[in-house]
């Protein structure tokens, strides 16, 4: 009779943990299966995140339309108001900046603002190319590209997880569901990486126009700053992959399995080492509302 208490304990408690590990089966398989070939593309921006057709309708197609429409009116504004304090000025005996200064400066960054479309497209090819430069150089000397969906399978490989067999209670398990939940992380900051560039990319015209005053200039700053610093992430990022894949990995080698968690917790640091070295926006919301206004102290 104990025995057979015993026994079913055993089976309820075998029973408990197939269905633990079913779970975490479906769920890193729908992992797997799904993000990688996204964070590629969220991950390697290039001037085709300009071609959307909505979105070149927000930014303008021409200056009396969209966001070029109002940049174009604010430019009217601040021509305006530097006319009117001119003449303040005049009355008070205040300095004030030379009107040949100022409507050389206005001129300048009024035409940059209406064609600060074409210079994005060009900022961002830049950066694509160095960006595949680096990924290319790697899949000459590897025979294999330079991408997350290739990075998750050797990491599959090199920890020797077959999603049917994952025991989540093993190392083996422990150290795939960390890598899988890790990778998860990465696809939702680089998510918010994309909406940001493009978010800097529509204010692109005012941050330009800004530099026409000396008291709104600290804006052109930060903005190119937090701009600058997010593309420069891929950069950091093609060299993180370019490590990883510079590796040779055996599946029963710890060593290894561990390389790959670090390697994984690198590019989840990637914007914070960017940030500290260039300045910028952080991923992480908070962080980065903070970081940006910092710039006009």
């Amino acid at each position: 009779m104990r025995k057979e208490v015993v026994l079913e304990q055993s089976n309820v408690t075998q029973t408990i943990l197939n269905t633990i590990n079913y779970i975490f089966e479906t769920l890193l398989s729908s992992i797997d299966n799904r993000l990688y070939g996204i964070l590629d593309d969220l991950t390697f921006v290039s001037s085709d995140i300009l071609h959307d057709n909505y979105f070149s309708k927000i930014f303008g197609t021409s200056t009396s339309n969209g966001i070029l429409l109002i940049a174009n009116s604010l430019l009217l504004a601040i021509l305006l108001y530097f006319a009117i304090k001119y003449f303040i000025s005049h009355i008070t005996y205040m300095e004030s900046e030379k009107p040949f200064s100022f409507i050389f400066k206005l001129i300048i960054y009024g035409l940059c603002m209406n064609f600060s479309y074409f210079l994005l497209e060009q900022i961002l090819n830049i950066n694509s190319y160095i960006t595949l430069a680096i990924r290319d150089l790697g899949n000459q000397l590897f025979g294999k590209s330079i991408c997350f969906s290739e990075l998750i399978s050797i990491i599959n490989n090199s920890v020797s997880i077959d999603n049917s067999s994952l025991n989540i209670f093993s190392l083996d398990g422990l150290l795939k569901t960390t890598m899988s939940i890790s990778l998860l992380g990465l696809v939702f900051s680089y998510s918010l990486r994309y909406i940001l560039i493009k978010i800097f990319i529509l204010i692109a015209p005012f941050a330009i126009l800004s530099k026409a005053s000396s008291s709104l200039s600290w804006f052109f700053k930060a903005w190119s700053r937090n701009l600058f610093s997010l593309l420069f992430i891929q950069i950091i990022v093609s060299f993180v992959l370019l490590i990883l894949f510079s590796m040779k990995y055996d599946s029963a080698n710890l060593f290894t399995k561990f390389i790959y968690i670090g390697g994984i917790y690198a590019l989840l640091q990637v914007n914070s080492f960017v940030r500290d070295f260039v300045g910028g926006v952080s991923t992480n919301i908070s962080q980065g509302v903070n970081n940006f206004m910092s710039f006009k102290r």
